[in-house]
């Protein structure tokens, strides 16, 4: 994807892998969360995937397919939804809203490829159209003062560059999302991964709907277990200025074996050097940890 209007504004610097097409800062990253913190601003996300999904019998067949409710889903209103394996393992995740002619959804960059073409495999004789809009449409992402993030808005890719409202880079964003606890697809998650483990059970799934493929371990797990790992905050002490990059071990301090994997590592305004991880629902909330040789203190998240 070609790099959005947005980030190619004076004193912006480009994101890194996946977030490569959006502005990670435009000049002071931290100033820039600030921001959003006090009065507000809007995130140029523009390098999400956009699906559109049409016809009248749009809501009740993706229904059948994710793991929320959505046959009656109201006009505007915007719900989060995943797609499993077949063994219940998270394979996307969805922002959806229903503009009353048609669903859309917004995903993680580099996914839309791969869940329009398993859309379009689940059709058969339903009346439904699966379009990938990635090339037409944007993601910009409004937040109210306080840091609270509003509804998304879906505009034209042409109409980027119009953007007139104060700008934060995408890693503004990220930090408000590891403070608040939010799991991103690729990142906190990989293929092993159910959604009791990193909270989603809470936001993004209906427990009392109907059949849709992996809910039998849905069902088991939340009916009979705990899930074997769980998403957790990490307090990180700070001593390099560098942070560790996502995926690498998260260690107990008097052991060189693994009990997690690190996500995604931040400096947040106020709480300083964040990360969220996952480990196994075993460490106690209490334990000291290593991420690459910098000691970490767990904030729950998800209850172990």
């Amino acid at each position: 994807m070609d790099p959005s209007p947005l980030a190619v504004r004076p004193g912006a610097v480009a994101g890194v892998g996946v977030d490569a097409p959006v502005a990670a800062h435009y000049g002071d990253p931290l100033g820039e969360q600030r921001l959003l913190l006090v009065s507000g601003g809007v995130v140029d996300r523009s390098h999400r995937g956009v699906v559109r999904v049409g016809g009248p019998e749009r809501l009740s067949w993706l229904h059948s397919l994710l793991t929320q409710h959505v046959s009656s889903l109201p006009v505007g209103e915007r719900r989060e939804a995943l797609i499993l394996s077949p063994h219940g393992h998270v394979e996307h995740h969805l922002v959806l809203v229903d503009d009353g002619e048609a669903t859309w959804a917004h995903v993680e960059p580099g996914t839309v490829s791969a869940l329009v073409d398993y859309l379009r495999s689940m059709v058969f004789w339903s009346d439904v159209t699966v379009d990938d809009l990635t090339a037409e449409w944007a993601v910009l992402s409004p937040v109210a003062a306080g840091g609270v993030p509003l509804p998304e808005e879906l505009v034209r890719r042409e109409q980027l560059g119009s953007e007139s409202r104060p700008l934060a880079g995408h890693l503004a964003w990220e930090g408000l999302r590891v403070a608040a606890g939010r799991p991103r697809l690729g990142f906190e998650t990989d293929h092993r991964t159910i959604p009791h483990e990193v909270g989603w059970l809470s936001t993004a799934v209906h427990l009392d709907k109907g059949c849709y493929r992996g809910q039998e371990t849905v069902a088991r797990v939340h009916n009979l277990g705990r899930p074997p790992r769980r998403l957790v905050l990490l307090h990180l002490d700070g001593t390099s200025e560098s942070l560790p990059g996502p995926g690498g071990p998260v260690s107990a301090v008097d052991s060189d074996r693994p009990v997690g994997f690190l996500g995604t590592a931040v400096h947040h305004a106020e709480l300083g050097p964040i990360a969220l991880a996952v480990v196994k629902r075993q460490v106690p909330d209490d334990a000291q940890l290593l991420v690459s040789g910098m000691a970490a203190a767990i904030e729950p998240l998800v209850s172990a």
